[in-house]
C-alpha cells in the first residue's frame, strides 16, 4: 500500500515548510517527542499542586483556559491578505471536541477590522419598501420574544485554497472558518411585521456598521423563515469581533450573508447586486461565466483529529478518529470514513445532538498497526445528498473558484505518526 500510495499523492511539502517558516501555519501542534513531565510529580509522588494553596475564586474574574491550553486559539496565515483589516483567522478545530465552539474561538472574518459599537448608541434602521420606516434601540429589540437556536456559520471561502490542490497542512487552515454556537435572538420575521412589508417586498439588503458598510441582497423567503436578529452567543454577548452589538444569523447559508453590527434592513423588490455579490462571492466557472447567489453551505465534513497539527504519537494501538460533518440543507444522515484512501469505507459513530444547519460530531476507533494510512471522511446529509470527491467537484467547477469547495479532505498518515495535506488520484 505504502508504495503505491505515494505514487499517487500529490502533496505541497515544499510551501508547507515556507509557512512554516513565515510563522503562518505550524506554530500550534509540530511534532516532537511527548514530553515526560517532572517524574516527581509523578504517582506514587505527592504531586507539586498538591502542596500549595492554589488561586482564589477572585484571582481569574472571567475566567481564562489553563496555560497548558495556551497554543488552542484562532491563528491567521501572514501571506494571505495585504492587512488583517481585511483577513480571516482560522478555528483551531484539531484541539476542539462537541459541536459547540467557545467564543473565543470562533473565527474570524473581517472587511474592514471589527467595529467597537457603544451600545447605548446602537441603532437598527428598517427602510424601504415598508409601510412604516422604524429605528430600535438595542432595548427595543430585546422586547421582543426571543428564541435560543444552534448553527454552524462556515465561511464560503473555507477551503477555497484548495482548489488547485493541497495546500496549507493544517485542519484548521483548511476547513477552520467555521464556528458552530448558540444563538440567541429575535426571529427576524417579527422585526419585518412590526414595519409592515409592502406587497411588492421581495429582497432585504442588510447592512453592517463597519467602515466597509459590508452588505448582501437576502431573499425574502429566507428572511421570513428561519433568520434570527441575534444579541448573544453562548449565553453571552456577542464579542466585538463577531458583531457586537447586533448581528445577522442567516442558518445554513454562506458566512457573508451574516452581517455583523447590522445596523439597517432595506427592503426592496429586486437584488442590489453589491460588490460582495457580484465582484465577490460569486463561483467563477470553467467556461468564463460565474455562478451567483450560491448562499447554501452545501453537505461536508473533516476529521479533526488526527491531523496535520494533532499527529497519532502514542505510537501502535487503540486509535480514536473524531471528526465534525454539517450541512446547509438539514442534518447528517451518516458519516463513512475510509483508511486506505477510499477502497474500503466504514460508517463512523455519529454522537452527541444532531439539529439541522449544526455541526455534527463523529466518531471512529481502530487499532494502528504502524502502517501508512489515507484517511478520508464522506457526509450524506438528511436530503441524500453525498459529499464530494474533489476531483467530481472539479469536473463541474473546474479550479477557477474560490468559494463552496466540500470535497472530500485526505490526510496521510506517516509511518512516525506525522500527517500531512495530500490529494490523492
Amino acid at each position: 500500500m505504502e508504495q503505491s500510495s505515494e505514487k499517487a499523492m500529490v502533496s505541497r511539502r515544499g510551501l508547507l515548510k515556507s509557512v512554516a517558516a513565515g510563522g503562518g501555519a505550524l506554530a500550534a501542534g509540530s511534532l516532537g517527542v511527548h514530553a515526560m513531565g517532572n517524574m516527581e510529580n509523578l504517582p506514587p509522588n505527592v504531586a507539586d499542586w498538591s502542596k500549595i494553596l492554589g488561586e482564589g475564586v477572585d484571582a481569574r474574574p472571567y475566567g481564562t483556559p489553563s496555560e497548558h491550553e495556551k497554543d488552542v486559539v484562532r491563528r491567521h496565515v501572514r501571506w494571505l491578505t495585504a492587512s488583517t483589516e481585511s483577513s480571516i483567522n482560522f478555528t483551531p478545530l484539531h484541539d476542539l471536541e462537541g459541536i459547540i465552539t467557545p467564543n473565543g474561538l470562533c473565527f474570524e472574518r473581517h472587511h474592514a477590522g471589527a467595529a467597537e459599537v457603544n451600545p447605548h448608541d446602537y441603532r437598527l434602521m428598517i427602510n424601504g419598501l415598508v409601510d412604516k420606516p422604524l429605528i430600535f434601540t438595542l432595548e427595543d429589540i430585546k422586547r421582543f420574544p426571543r428564541t435560543n437556536r444552534i448553527f454552524f456559520l462556515e465561511c464560503s471561502a473555507n477551503s477555497g485554497m484548495e482548489w488547485r490542490g493541497a495546500q496549507l497542512n493544517g485542519c484548521q487552515f483548511t476547513q477552520g472558518m467555521i464556528h458552530c454556537v448558540e444563538y440567541t435572538g429575535v426571529p427576524l420575521k417579527l422585526i419585518l411585521e412590526e414595519a409592515g412589508l409592502k406587497p411588492n417586498a421581495k429582497w432585504l439588503m442588510p447592512e453592517g456598521g463597519d467602515a466597509a458598510g459590508m452588505n448582501r441582497s437576502l431573499p425574502i423567503h429566507k428572511a421570513l423563515d428561519d433568520c434570527l436578529v441575534a444579541f448573544k452567543m453562548n449565553g453571552e454577548a456577542l464579542r466585538p469581533e463577531h458583531g457586537y452589538p447586533v448581528r445577522l444569523v442567516v442558518p445554513g447559508w454562506e458566512g457573508s450573508m451574516w452581517v455583523k453590527w447590522l445596523r439597517r434592513i432595506e427592503v426592496g423588490d429586486m437584488p442590489w447586486h453589491t460588490r460582495e455579490e457580484s465582484s465577490k462571492y460569486t463561483d467563477l466557472m470553467e467556461n468564463g461565466k460565474s455562478r451567483r447567489f450560491t448562499w447554501v453551505m452545501d453537505c461536508k465534513s473533516v476529521i479533526t483529529n488526527p491531523s496535520p497539527q494533532s499527529p497519532i504519537t502514542h505510537g501502535k494501538g487503540h486509535t480514536v478518529l473524531s471528526g465534525l460533518a454539517w450541512s446547509g440543507h438539514g442534518t447528517i444522515d451518516r458519516v463513512d470514513i475510509t483508511l486506505d484512501g477510499g477502497k474500503n469505507w466504514r460508517t463512523a459513530r455519529i454522537d452527541g445532538p444532531s439539529l439541522p444547519k449544526a455541526l455534527h460530531r463523529f466518531y471512529y476507533d481502530f487499532e494502528w498497526d504502524g502502517s501508512p494510512l489515507l484517511m478520508q471522511s464522506r457526509a450524506i446529509d438528511s436530503s441524500g445528498y453525498v459529499q464530494p470527491t474533489k476531483n467530481e467537484l472539479r469536473a463541474v467547477r473546474g479550479i477557477n473558484s474560490t468559494y463552496h469547495n466540500n470535497g472530500i479532505q485526505t490526510w496521510h498518515v506517516m509511518k512516525n505518526g506525522e500527517i500531512e495535506n495530500v490529494e490523492i488520484s
